[in-house]
């Protein structure tokens, strides 16, 4: 599933991240959403972007965009 799927007070481990640009690589790396990362769904925008999340204790916003280039699963 992708992260733009994700439902807000659910949390998920990242399996993947695809995207084609280095520069949107460096910057899921620098906040921390790398492979293995839980990130846990704060709020979904009503037109569903920008996406609020909780990534090691840091609150985020993603882009719609963004977050459909990160694969996650769900964890308990």
């Amino acid at each position: 599933m992708l992260l733009s799927e994700g439902v807000p007070g659910r949390r998920y481990k990242v399996r993947s991240i695809k995207v084609e640009s280095l520069a949107l690589m460096r910057r899921m790396v620098d906040m921390g959403v790398v492979p293995g990362s839980v990130v846990e769904v704060e709020r979904v925008a009503p037109l569903g972007d920008p996406i609020e999340v909780l990534v090691r204790g840091y609150h985020l916003s993603l882009r719609r965009e963004e977050a459909s280039a990160v694969e996650v699963e769900e964890v308990g």
